[in-house]
């Protein structure tokens, strides 16, 4: 895993100067620590800080091919590499070291874009042809690792994170105000958007072409699910028996590495089955790290320590105390480049600095489980609304929400209002956004927030009509269920979790998570397996249970989910986070910024400070608002990153002029 960059002329503009990439580079070294690398001719500049997992010694990048003409700078794991090389060399490619990246370089050269179907990992990579002045840029196909770009001064600008791109001096740092209105509503930009004003993203799933001058981004690959008539039509006995074999090989394939791989262990389902399949399979001795919490109610310690003990594991954890929690949270927003909604991603932050401090580079998750599974009570409650919207008026069928909430309809002063609440929608059962109306409409309230100047410069824009044109055409083909998994893989997992509560996090300390679940094999079998064995009735992961049941014991197998949350208002408005919170949301720090109301906000807090209820929505606010404001004071206000290179450059390869492009380069060590 690695931070790449890279800045390419479209016209003949001035030269690139190898301090304008060894910048961008450098406020990437927390990616890749061990080495840098650099390419340097007349159109293109590539960069990389390598974290060094495979082919230690002889991995180094810019990678090649045979005559040079093609040079990689590459983010990311092609899990099956060895298999693709054995290909490539039977049909003559000659290979220079052992890594998987410089098996990219010989199949994009045997493949072009065809390429990226054979690829079973997780990456981000931009490919140079120096014969044909032409670059090839491409991210996965669920958005594990990231990509960002923009073009300024007739130059394509592109790296891992937003930071490598402010370096460019010239280059404006504004928030966008769509895309909090954006954040507002559905926790995450869309497609394509970043927070920040002409900052884009590489969608998942697409590549780039850059040639004469154009910057043309196209798909390659969508998660292919299809018509009710159209899925699997095995049994439920063959269906486990196949994902149980396609998981055995996505974890296998995910343990190699010359480096040891350990595994998050939280004692919920998705990690503990990947956790027992690796010890019983693959490593026995595996090490295994875990997120405990000062505040009971969000800590799951006694689900560890039961699998820990069933394993027989040498197990590390933390305790996310609220202090630490409201400590780490600028350094969390920082490395995150957007707003969040929840203060999740920093016990992650402080599990990774654990890990890396134990000497691990690489770490197995369970990420995606519950979005091809149906984990999520979303895609429960759009079953029992569904089967709600049938009678409207009836008085027993929305009682079936009580097993979805049963600590809020325990209450009944609450359970007029949930019913209300969740009745939003009844009449549009065959909305395309049926699923997500009441989570998103609850998330907008946030944005009362919203000073009038931003309300202004959003306008009339809506979130939901952009999302429209980005559905798939077939979407409308779908059940009901296939189109929420959609939704809730394409948004909320690919733009929030695998970012803000995956790679940002984790890279933020030098790890590289791994993602089983997100195989593209699996992705593409789960997409056509019918709902009913997802969900069946109201029980969730029914199948995932199944794959399971013979190595995991009851209490794991059977326990309900349990959503991973960490405390708010308890860690961002008292000790560590006390002082620099106050500062944000005084009147004078939010009239700076300009986003929110000042009088509004107030009220917020001194909401907080009493003794009364502080709902959901209002911990999201406050969260949404206090990290908003620390990111405009890191990125807008000022700019405060370290542009030193740390690691000395391994590779420099020299200039080169166009009648020179064939000839031979010199490296520089």
């Amino acid at each position: 895993m690695c931070g790449i960059a890279g800045i390419c002329r479209l016209t003949d503009s001035d030269p690139i100067t190898l301090d304008a990439v060894t910048r961008m580079i450098a406020v990437q070294h927390h990616r890749g620590p061990d080495e840098t690398g650099f390419y340097l001719d007349d159109r293109v500049a590539l960069g990389q800080s390598r974290l060094s997992i495979i082919d230690l010694a002889g991995g180094t990048q810019p990678v090649h091919n045979e005559d040079q003409t093609l040079w990689i700078v590459y983010n990311g794991e092609v899990f099956n590499y060895p298999e693709l090389r054995a290909d490539l060399v039977a049909k003559g490619h000659r290979f220079y070291t052992t890594c998987d990246t410089e098996v990219l370089v010989h199949l994009f050269e045997e493949k072009g874009a065809e390429c990226l179907s054979l690829l079973n990992g997780q990456f981000a990579f931009a490919i140079w042809n120096g014969r044909t002045n032409e670059l090839f840029c491409a991210r996965d196909r669920i958005g594990i690792r990231p990509f960002h770009y923009t073009v300024h001064n007739d130059r394509l600008l592109f790296a891992s994170e937003i930071k490598a791109l402010f370096t460019a001096p010239d280059l404006s740092r504004r928030l966008d105000p769509v895309a909090l209105d954006q954040i507002f509503t559905f926790w995450t930009t869309l497609r394509g958007r970043t927070a920040f004003e002409g900052i884009s993203e590489l969608p998942p799933g697409h590549y780039m072409h850059v040639a004469n001058g154009k910057v043309d981004v196209r798909p390659w690959w969508t998660i292919p699910f299809c018509p009710h008539d159209e899925q699997c039509r095995d049994s439920l006995d063959d269906i486990t028996a196949h994902v149980s074999d396609l998981l055995h090989d996505a974890i296998k394939i995910r343990l190699r590495a010359d480096v040891p791989v350990g595994c998050y262990l939280s004692g919920g389902l998705d990690s503990s089955g990947i956790t027992a399949k690796v010890v019983r399979n693959f490593n026995s001795r595996v090490r295994t790290f875990g997120i405990r919490f000062e505040e009971h109610a969000f800590d799951e310690g006694s689900h560890q320590r039961l699998m820990v003990d069933h394993l027989k594991v040498d197990h590390q954890e933390i305790v996310a105390t609220n202090a630490l929690i409201g400590q780490s949270f600028p350094h969390v927003v920082r490395h995150c480049e957007k707003p969040i909604l929840r203060t999740a991603p920093a016990p992650l932050f402080l599990l990774s600095d654990l890990v890396h401090r134990s000497g691990f580079k690489v770490v197995l998750t369970g990420e995606g489980a519950d979005e091809f599974f149906g984990g999520y009570n979303i895609f429960r409650e759009a079953k029992v609304r569904r089967f709600w919207s049938r009678q409207p008026g009836s008085a027993s069928r929305p009682d079936l929400l009580g097993r979805l909430y049963p600590y809020i309809f325990k209450n009944p002063r609450l359970v007029p209002s949930l019913r209300s609440f969740l009745g939003k929608g009844l009449d549009e059962p065959d909305s395309p956004f049926f699923s997500h109306l009441v989570r998103w409409e609850n998330t907008a309230k946030c944005r009362t927030f919203f000073s009038q100047d931003l309300k202004s410069r959003i306008g009339e824009y809506s979130g939901r009509d952009e999302l429209l044109t980005q559905l798939p055409p077939k979407f409308q083909t779908w059940d009901y269920y296939s189109r929420a998994q959609y939704l809730e893989s394409t948004i909320f997992l690919s733009n929030y979790l695998l970012s803000s509560q995956g790679d940002r996090v984790a890279m933020a300390h030098s790890l590289e998570i791994r993602v089983p679940f997100l195989d593209y094999r699996i992705m593409e079998y789960m997409a056509r397996v019918p709902s009913r064995w997802k969900t069946l009735g109201l029980d969730e992961k029914h199948l995932l249970k199944k794959v399971f049941r013979d190595l995991l014991p009851a209490p794991i197998l059977h326990r309900a989910k349990n959503p991973y949350r960490a405390p708010i208002r308890q860690s961002l408005l008292s000790g560590p986070a006390g002082d620099y919170a106050e500062d944000l949301l005084s009147e004078s720090a939010l009239k700076a910024s300009g986003l929110f109301d000042p009088a509004r906000v107030a009220m917020l807090v001194k909401k907080s400070r009493m003794a009364g209820e502080f709902s959901e929505t209002d911990n999201m606010a406050l969260v949404a608002i206090l990290s908003s404001q620390l990111l405009h004071r890191q990125f807008v206000g000022t700019f405060d990153f370290d542009t030193t290179l740390k690691a000395a450059p391994t590779l420099i390869i020299g200039r080169r002029t166009a009648p020179d492009r064939a000839k031979d380069t010199t490296r520089a060590k």
